[in-house]
């Protein structure tokens, strides 16, 4: 099943990813040295978490299901994605 499917077929899915985008904000707001208060990260690592979720869906690749490496797998595609808004963001802000 695609994100987008998982997604829609339970809410479950729906508190799983917003635990993780929530983690993943955390995160990404350490990597990026973020000054933005960290509940502003922390919402941006939510949509970060859509937008990979999103891409690893579109790309093809499959995540595990479940289990711990089904977790992390999923924090890191949060996370990355985190990353790239909040760089996105950032860069919009100097231009």
């Amino acid at each position: 099943m695609d994100f987008v499917t998982d997604l829609l077929a339970s809410p479950f899915y729906c508190i799983g990813w917003l635990i993780v985008g929530a983690i993943a904000g955390a995160i990404a707001h350490s990597v990026m040295n973020s000054s933005a208060p960290l509940i502003s990260d922390i919402i941006i690592g939510l949509i970060g978490a859509v937008i990979g979720g999103l891409l690893v869906s579109i790309l093809g690749f499959s995540t595990p299901e479940g289990g711990l490496t089904g977790i992390l797998v999923n924090i890191l595609v949060a996370t990355i994605g985190a990353i790239v808004l909040l760089a996105i963001l950032r860069a919009v802000r100097r231009a």
